[in-house]
């Protein structure tokens, strides 16, 4: 009679932490699967953070190189995304002030095509009626979102993508920018009142519905 697949069904944070013990115990694979659960998720991060496209690369591999070195002192006390986007923030902005430009977010990342992104989730919604009308007023949101969100102040940008794009918990983000949670919240609330207040013109012109 076969075991019955134990691992077959994990949490993904026993998953996650499982992983970061075989690397530490030495398993080079195991960090590997790590990098291939997590390297898209990275790179969009720090796409929405850089202007540069070329840049999202490089910053990611030592976002990583990072988190491998430093993989040791990661005691599961939150979980491993967590722990793995604030490596990737901070890294984000000292490439972006070693070279010194400003953070902007990128169009190309905000355009991604990773089926988890919620921005393009959002474009198909509004796509799906096909017609020249709806299609263009959807080119239409999706760029004033963009430009709202190239405007925004880094802070604010970094905590509404956390929150917006990636899912993260208040406290998740508060973690990862090392700051109180009335701080990410303020960030957040007011990056939304920013992004609406640019798109708010456009949605209300749809066919004569207020949003």
């Amino acid at each position: 009679m076969t075991k019955p697949p134990h691992a077959a069904s994990p949490a993904p944070a026993d998953t996650d932490l499982m992983l970061v013990e075989r690397t530490v115990a030495g398993d080079q694979k195991a960090f590997e699967l790590l990098v291939l659960k997590y390297q898209r998720r990275i790179e969009r991060l720090i796409g929405r953070m850089v202007r540069d496209t070329d840049l999202v690369e490089d910053i990611a591999q030592e976002t990583f190189i990072r988190a491998y070195r430093a993989l040791s002192q990661f005691r599961g006390e939150a979980q491993f995304y967590t722990w793995l986007y604030r490596i990737a923030v901070n890294t984000a902005k000292k490439a972006l002030g070693d070279l010194k430009r400003d953070p902007l977010v990128s169009e190309n990342a905000l355009r991604g095509g990773d089926e988890e992104d919620e921005t393009s989730a959002v474009e198909n919604e509004l796509t799906t009626a096909e017609t020249p009308e709806t299609v263009l007023a959807a080119k239409e949101i999706a760029a004033a979102v963009n430009s709202a969100m190239e405007a925004l102040p880094e802070e604010l940008r970094q905590a509404v993508t956390l929150r917006e794009i990636e899912g993260l918990s208040y406290e998740e983000i508060a973690d990862v920018m090392s700051c109180p949670i009335g701080t990410v919240r303020s960030r957040i609330f007011r990056a939304r009142e920013a992004i609406s207040l640019k798109i708010k013109p456009l949605l209300e012109n749809q066919s004569g519905k207020r949003w």
